[in-house]
């Protein structure tokens, strides 16, 4: 089973992959994969940070101190946290774990090729997959990954967020809650 999670930005889609992994666990399933999550400072977010589910291993991702050729909005991207630590997220889940988490394939994370090339390996992968999918973007990549036939889409919404965790967890695990 693999299901993208889309909606607008701050529409609650890490929020509900986070239920989603918390809800797996709690059944004994592995999650492994790759969680961004915004830094946030004096209630202000100030950039993101990629954790592998796994491993907790962190980096930051992006930042608006950050110097860096590529930029999405006031945010400098570390390219380097994405390629090092994203991909190989990815890889240890594809080994290791019984659901593959992927938040968010958007704008910023399409801008490197490897992990571009990391979530295509994984895609391919017989394994549950949960991603959350920028829902606008015109890129190829979350072109391509929409049009796919075994993805099931989902948008959150304010009015299904908290329901939506646990629909998809009974799709994944074929189990009601």
């Amino acid at each position: 089973m693999k299901i993208g999670i889309t909606g607008l930005p701050g529409s609650g889609k890490t929020q509900t992959l986070l239920r989603i992994i918390q809800l797996l666990e709690q059944e004994g399933v592995s999650v492994g994969g790759m969680v961004t999550e915004p830094i946030i400072e004096k209630h202000r977010r100030i950039g993101f940070r990629i954790t592998n589910w796994l491993t907790k291993e962190e980096a930051v991702f992006a930042h608006e101190t950050l110097k860096s050729r590529v930029r999405s909005g006031r945010y400098g991207v570390n390219l380097a946290a994405l390629e090092d630590l994203g991909t190989r997220a990815l890889k240890d889940a594809r080994d290791s774990a019984d659901v593959i988490v992927i938040d968010e394939v958007g704008k910023m994370e399409v801008e490197s090729e490897a992990f571009t090339q990391s979530v295509v390996e994984t895609l391919d992968a017989n394994k549950s997959i949960v991603m959350t999918l920028h829902k606008k973007s015109r890129n190829p990549l979350l072109q391509d990954i929409r049009r796919r036939d075994e993805l099931r889409l989902l948008e959150v919404t304010p009015v299904n967020k908290n329901l939506l965790a646990f629909k998809i967890v009974r799709l994944l695990t074929g189990r009601a809650h």
